[in-house]
């Protein structure tokens, strides 16, 4: 796995959101800067608490200039599912192939109760608006990523 870091260029992706309309990260960051945040399997509980805190903080994100979009394998249907769900007010994108988990260098070898699996890390990069990664969020639990998040885009304001 070799994760992409502060500096390097965000590639840009397109992919089919939950609505099947394809995001295309260069629309994105015309206009904000863009939290990009990798999560295994929409609907599990890490998950969900991490979107509905997204979610529920998406006024101050907004305040501070920045979108977020989820990215996971899971296929546009499941995704439809989960926003509805949880009325999540962001986009969540279907990343099946993990294509773009390779490019940024989140999909690799996991371990979980002694079995290992191929999967995606629980990653986040905030993509300035030049499409350069200003941040790796590689430090935080579920519970807290918004937070993490939110106190790095204070301090960088």
């Amino acid at each position: 796995m070799n994760t992409l870091q502060a500096g390097d260029n965000a590639p840009l992706f397109s992919l089919k959101n939950q609505n099947d309309e394809l995001v295309n990260l260069s629309d994105l960051i015309n206009n904000h800067q863009v939290l990009v945040y990798f999560y295994p399997k929409a609907m599990t509980p890490g998950c969900t608490v991490q979107a509905q805190n997204l979610r529920d903080f998406k006024k101050e994100l907004s305040e501070l200039n920045t979108i977020a979009v989820g990215i996971s394998p899971d296929a546009v249907k499941r995704l439809t599912k989960f926003t509805e769900r949880d009325e999540l007010n962001f986009d969540l994108l279907s990343d099946e192939d993990h294509a773009v988990a390779d490019e940024f260098g989140v999909w690799g070898l996991k371990k979980f109760m002694g079995k290992e699996y191929d999967g995606i890390h629980r990653l986040s990069f905030l993509v300035g608006q030049d499409g350069k990664i200003k941040h790796v969020f590689n430090k935080f639990k579920t519970k807290n990523h918004h937070d993490v998040v939110l106190d790095y885009l204070k301090e960088n304001a």
